[in-house]
């Protein structure tokens, strides 16, 4: 067994900072994080795929050139959390042969990567003849080169089987001018080349806005200036992160969780983390050793995703005001073995699902485990699974546009967990987005692919129950207009739901059917892969989120508006919520009998088992 320890050698924060400007550095971070936005939605309105410029399935950040996180604004965290590895790599491969107009792809998940999907433009960024900072530009691709149409090769024994091109920090450019041989390989095994092509123009702009931005930020504050806030912002972060852990009570929590079975797997990959919060000494030990060793299919995580899937549950757990970045990473340890499902992947085994359903688990375990401190902490788990919704489809295209398609949807997502303080959100997405992704347009599909939307809309009395409940589910119908049309997915949560904690109750399972032309149905395995000709589609619901708290403690008002928006049905309110109405809904009269309410709560708690 090996252990990682994310982030770097903690600073002294105890020493004496005399050249620390709080005016300043607060200044500068801003900045920076606006550098980082612009990079963003440089990224976004330059795209061609609707996976990058409909979804928004990418993420950008800043690096220090010593390798420290710096900045990430918006990113996800399931992306950038490991930018630092993948520049890291960048330096060890290259070592003084990076200068300035360089620009490096890389989406290897053995070498900092988070899966091979991902393509990273790093753009190392100079200053009065210094490397001071790496911009990263992350966007998950619609097509790479797999052996089957969809990044998610959830059934792939290695690497090989997989398929996908793999790019180790190789030169992408030099004196700004593109390694033409690098553009050669890709268009000769990227489904529709054209499309990648311009993606990956879009991620090297965004990096270059956000060296040219840098430059003009050095320029006006001086070289030394930026140092000094470098320094005082990452040691600021880790101080107010052991702020943070100083206020938690010490206490050792163990959680299990699992994904659900799938070929190969009959039990699923069971999931444990044992987490040691020391006040004391501010830190937060994830010890996630005692996991099984890698498995031969797609869905083990890589190093990148390990740890930011672990701390991304620590930084849901705590003070949202925390700056995500090395210097808070430093007061919490990760403790990963090699060879493992839920840690350092040994080569060839596939990480294709990497970013997903695994880390998705991981995410909810570690959330859910804080809420075992007491009320008032943690939360719920999410939803989880990429299903019809968040599936790839690809085929052929009769319009007259490229001839053929494939494309990455994030239509119908699952719903979000429960909390101390508020219901879960609909478009929270799966945890690894935590609902800083966008939801596609229907309409954007239905014009950039031949395929048509019967319907999305959510699915009333599926939320996990709660005193603050999880999102309900979404339900969604789609196929193709003239020609056939393949649609996979790696779905997990239809066979283990997101759990409720403190007493809340677990989320809907998914669920997914074909439909043929004369209307008959199929039930769909989680792990699927169909062709769908003129006439038929697909259809099924998402998972939702866990419930938070005894669902009888809930605001009866909320119960009421749940039943006015769509969201909860009446049977549910009275026999769940114990939530007794006068009125009707169809007038919206409907109101709370806060007497006959009171009643049916104290009989539900009577009858309930203890």
């Amino acid at each position: 067994m090996t252990t990682t320890i994310h982030g770097t050698d903690s600073a002294n924060s105890d020493a004496p900072q005399p050249d620390f400007d709080p005016y300043v550095t607060a200044i500068i971070a801003n900045r920076i994080d606006g550098i980082v936005r612009e990079m963003t939605h440089t990224l976004l309105r330059a795209a061609r795929s609707a996976v990058i410029n409909s979804a928004r399935d990418f993420s950008c950040s800043i690096v220090t050139a010593d390798n420290q996180l710096l900045a990430a604004a918006e990113g996800l965290p399931i992306h950038i959390f490991g930018s630092h590895m993948q520049t890291k790599a960048m330096s060890e491969f290259h070592g003084d042969d990076i200068r300035e107009g360089d620009a490096f792809l890389h989406n290897d998940p053995y070498t900092g990567n988070t899966h091979a999907a991902d393509h990273t433009v790093l753009v190392p960024v100079f200053f009065e003849g210094e490397h001071l900072f790496t911009t990263v530009a992350k966007a998950h691709q619609a097509d790479t080169g797999n052996s089957l149409p969809t990044t998610y090769a959830a059934g792939a024994r290695d690497v090989y089987e997989e398929g996908a091109l793999i790019f180790p920090a190789v030169r992408l450019q030099r004196d700004y001018k593109m390694n033409e041989d690098i553009l050669r390989i890709c268009r000769s095994r990227i489904r529709v080349p054209s499309q990648f092509y311009g993606d990956l123009l879009a991620g090297v702009g965004s990096a270059r806005v956000g060296e040219r931005r840098l430059k003009d930020l050095c320029a006006k504050y001086g070289k030394d200036e930026i140092k000094r806030f470098m320094r005082g912002w990452l040691d600021y972060s880790e101080e107010r992160m052991a702020q943070t852990i100083r206020r938690l009570p010490a206490a050792r929590l163990d959680n299990t969780g699992a994904h659900d079975p799938v070929d190969g797997l009959p039990d699923g990959i069971p999931i444990k983390v044992t987490i040691n919060i020391d006040p004391q000494a501010a830190m937060i030990d994830l010890d996630l050793r005692d996991n099984i060793d890698n498995v031969d299919c797609g869905l083990n995580q890589s190093e990148a995703t390990a740890t930011a899937s672990s701390i991304a549950g620590v930084f849901n757990s705590l003070d949202s005001s925390v700056p995500c970045n090395s210097g808070s990473f430093r007061r919490i340890r990760v403790l990963l073995r090699d060879g493992a499902v839920v840690g350092r992947p040994k080569f060839p085994h596939s990480c294709s699902v990497a970013t997903t359903n695994v880390s998705d688990r991981v995410i909810n375990v570690v959330q859910a485990a804080f809420a075992k401190i007491g009320d008032g902490w943690g939360l719920a788990e999410g939803g989880v699974g990429m299903g019809a919704g968040m599936g790839v489809v690809s085929g052929d295209d009769d319009r007259g546009h490229e001839g053929s398609y494939v494309n990455q949807l994030i239509v119908a997502t699952a719903g979000g967990p429960g909390s101390p303080t508020a219901d879960g959100w609909p478009t929270y997405a799966i945890p690894v987005v935590g609902g800083l992704m966008y939801r596609d347009s229907v309409e954007i599909d239905e014009l950039k692919h031949p395929m048509e939307f019967q319907y999305l809309r959510m699915v009333p009395g599926t939320a996990g129950a709660g005193q603050y409940r999880g999102a309900p589910a979404m339900e969604i119908s789609y196929g193709p207009t003239k020609l056939a049309m393949d649609a996979m997915w790696p779905c997990d949560g239809t066979h283990r739901a997101s759990k409720g904690v403190r007493g809340g109750q677990d989320g809907a399972l998914a669920r997914h059917f074909k439909v043929n032309a004369e209307g008959a149905t199929e039930e769909l395995p989680n792990m699927a892969s169909v062709t769908l000709n003129a006439g038929e589609y697909v259809t099924g619901n998402t998972s939702s989120g866990g419930g938070y708290g005894d669902p009888l403690l809930r605001d009866p008002d909320r119960t009421l508006r749940d039943v006015l928006e769509g969201f909860e049905t009446l049977e549910r309110a009275q026999d769940v919520y114990g939530v007794v109405f006068s009125g009707d809904v169809a007038d919206e009269s409907l109101a709370v009998d806060f007497s006959a309410t009171t009643s049916r709560r104290e009989e539900l708690r009577t009858s309930s088992p203890s």
